[in-house]
């Protein structure tokens, strides 16, 4: 009876023992590939991150080519051209210094204040706004004086006055005769007369700008003082085409 008892006791005390250790065991292997889980996740998380940012610099790195191959098919091209154009032989009557090209310039601007002359008058008979008029008149007598400036200017060089023709002055009267066939009398021409003198007006300042600075160069005072006085009356002028276009006559035309 007393060895039985023991067995028993033995036997109680055993079992439970192995179920302990069964369940920690399975708890340790759950808890590992818990642990093991997020690892994998990371890993695939940066190899997707990896395989996006190189994915990027592939596509910076192709569109800096394109850039630079486009550019250098733009630079053939503009070099293309530049190897096609030609270089314009000088005339046997060019100019050979700046005293010549002064000479030149002045022949050039003397035509176009002649031909301006005959251009004015048409511009006050189609013109219908009483300021513009006005100026149009005031600017007829200025150029009256433009040509006789010129023509001391070629005195004083002893130089007898010549004309050449000014193919810039002819497209602007030509233009500016254009819009006047193109208007409405009344606002909407005057405001066409504007814009054609106004052309006209910038060409000459333009014109009369760099003639003086050749005066100062060559050290002509006469001539100078005339393109300088030519100048300043020609911007006078403009201004006053501007003021007149913003008072009223672009208003009216609307």
């Amino acid at each position: 009876m007393a060895t039985k008892s023991s067995t028993s006791k033995k036997t109680g005390t055993s079992t439970p023992a192995k179920k302990s250790n069964t369940n920690s065991s399975a708890k340790k292997k759950v808890e590992d590939k818990e642990k093991k889980t997020p690892a994998k996740e990371k890993k695939t998380t940066t190899a997707k991150k990896s395989n996006t940012s190189s994915t990027d610099k592939k596509a910076v790195s192709n569109t800096k080519k394109e850039t630079k191959s486009s550019t250098r098919s733009a630079g053939s091209s503009t070099t293309k051209t530049a190897t096609n154009a030609k270089k314009i032989p000088a005339k046997k009557d060019a100019a050979k210094d700046l005293r010549d090209l002064f000479v030149d310039a002045m022949k050039d601007i003397y035509w176009a204040e002649k031909a301006l002359t005959k251009a004015l008058p048409k511009m006050h008979k189609n013109a219908t706004d009483e300021k513009l008029k006005k100026a149009i008149e005031a600017h007829m007598v200025e150029t009256d004086n433009h040509v006789k400036r010129l023509e001391d200017n070629f005195k004083s060089l002893k130089l007898k006055a010549q004309a050449k023709k000014c193919d810039a002055m002819q497209g602007l009267l030509d233009e500016g005769e254009g819009i006047m066939e193109e208007t409405s009398p009344g606002a909407v021409r005057d405001a066409g007369i504007i814009a054609a003198s106004q052309k006209i007006e910038h060409y000459e300042i333009a014109s009369y700008g760099t003639l003086a600075a050749y005066a100062k160069v060559l050290d002509e005072k006469i001539s100078l003082k005339n393109l300088l006085d030519t100048l300043k009356e020609e911007k006078n002028c403009d201004e006053l085409l501007s003021k007149i276009a913003d008072t009223t006559l672009n208003t009216k035309a609307k």
